[in-house]
Order: C-alpha cells, then structure tokens, then sequence
C-alpha cells in the first residue's frame, strides 16, 4: 500500500482525451508509465495533450477516432495495435451535452415567453445525439477494444459516469438520462465480463470547469452565473472539482493492485455534492 501507482508498459486507451478531464488522466498515465493512445474527434485537441506528454518524456500517441463509428474505431484499434500492443486500460470519457436537448426553464409554468424553450420544444435529433455520444459513444469504443483485453492480467475499463445519472439536474434530461445509461451499461460490463478478467467500474464527477459548461457557469465578466451560484450553495465544499482531483479514483479502479474484488461500482467524486440535501 506504501508503493506508488505504476503503470509501466500498460497501453492504455483514452476516449474524449481532447477535453479537459480525460487530457488530463492521459498525462497522468502516461507519468505513471503508460503507453497512452489519445483518441478525440478531434486530434489536435488530443496532439496538444501529447505533446506535452512526450516533452516531459513520456510516451503517448494521438489519433482521430468517431466513437460514434465503429468501422473508424476498428481501424483505430488496428492502428493502436502496431504502435503499441494490446489494450491493457480502456478509459471512456468521450460524452458531452447539447444546447438542442435542453430547455430554458427549469419549471414548467402557465405563462411563460413565447420564446421559451421549454420541454416540448426539445429537438428530437438532439436528443438522439445527446444519447448516443455518451452511450453508444461508451459501448462502441468498449466493443472494438476489450476484444484485446480478454484474458489479460490486470485488464480493466473505466467508464465516464456523471452526478447526474444519481439525480438529474434540471435542464439536461438527454444528458441525465444517458448518463444514467453509462452507469447500468457499467454494471452489465461488470457481470459480463467478470469470467474473463475484465474489471468494469466508472467515476460520476460533480461539478468542474470544463470547455463545454464554462458558458453556462460564468458570466463574460468572470463572474459566476445563477446557475454557479445553485451548484456552489449545494457543494457542501463550496467550490467547483478540479480535473487532477479525478485522477486518484481512475487510479484505484486501474490499479488491480488495489483494486482487484472492486467491479461494477460507480464513484461520486463531487465534493460532498449528492451527500447534502440543501436544508
């Protein structure tokens, strides 16, 4: 218990490793040992990630993969395979929300503005693609890439949950409910693949910053926004999560050192969050 993590020649896969929260579990791996593949819809987002990785000497690779397509994720895979072996750690973190498939109030009233978007405006396309990014966008990368995982000590896969798959947020019903999804699909991966070695668990942050909410968390002028102040006044810790605060929990379910009889379990990781009844 007194070693450090160590992830020495693990080849580990990130998913959504554009973004704030997985750029920054592909850098921590990769300090820890890991081969790391970066995989983003977009690649530059995912390239700025390894070059910093690479300058501080680690060893890591970004591709271009749609984890919405997986004849595109089969090719990744391949690719993957002849730079650095097979998947040791799938880490699922591609997922986001869209302003298509949220409303503009967060109760229904009898009067409202004419050009309220409420429920009953919701786009349908949005919707759907709300859902399959975080969904489908979990089980597919997880279809391509665990075939290579079967059998292999210490094989495991971490899932991208969300706060809100424990008690949805107003606003966001696609991105609740898929989150939610994310959550039982990581329970059923847990028991399906449990005769084969494959752990399966996942992390449900709270509240951080990140390229995709900072709109709707601060004003232009900085400051935070009504809907800040909510999250704040019920985040018994007063303050918004940072991405290196995840680090440790994906660490523990990755490290079977650790974490060996620990399968199926989803994490909070939300500062006191879903523990606080506002009262």
């Amino acid at each position: 218990m007194t070693q450090p993590f160590d992830f020495t020649d693990k080849v580990v896969v990130v998913t959504g490793a554009g973004g704030v929260i997985c750029g920054e579990l592909a850098r921590e791996f990769a300090k820890k040992g890991a081969k790391v593949a970066l995989l983003d819809l977009n690649r530059e987002a995912a390239q700025k990630y390894v070059d910093e990785i690479t300058a501080d000497g680690g060893t890591a690779k970004a591709y271009a993969a749609n984890v919405l397509d997986k004849t595109f994720l089969e090719g990744v895979r391949e690719e993957v395979l002849a730079d650095f072996g097979p998947t040791d750690i799938l880490i699922n973190g591609a997922g986001g929300n869209n302003p298509r498939a949220t409303t503009d109030n967060e109760f229904h009233e009898l009067d409202l503005p004419e050009d309220t978007k409420t429920f009953f405006e919701l786009d349908e396309k949005g919707i759907e693609f709300v859902f399959n990014l975080n969904y489908l966008g979990t089980l597919l990368p997880t279809q391509v890439f665990a075939k290579d995982m079967i059998g292999r000590p210490g094989a495991n896969i971490v899932n991208i949950s969300s706060m809100n798959a424990f008690t949805p947020l107003t606003k966001i019903p696609a991105y609740s409910g898929a989150k939610s999804a994310v959550s039982n699909f990581t329970q059923w991966l847990a028991v399906y693949f449990a005769h084969v070695g494959i752990r399966c668990n996942a992390i449900a942050p709270g509240f951080l910053v990140t390229n995709q909410n900072r709109g709707l968390l601060f004003n232009e002028d900085g400051t935070p926004t009504e809907r800040a102040d909510k999250i704040l006044r019920n985040t018994p810790q007063g303050r918004f999560g940072e991405s290196e605060e995840l680090v440790g929990g994906v660490f523990f379910f990755a490290d079977s050192n650790l974490s060996s009889f620990v399968n199926g379990v989803v994490m909070p990781i939300d500062g006191g969050f879903a523990a606080y009844s506002g009262v």
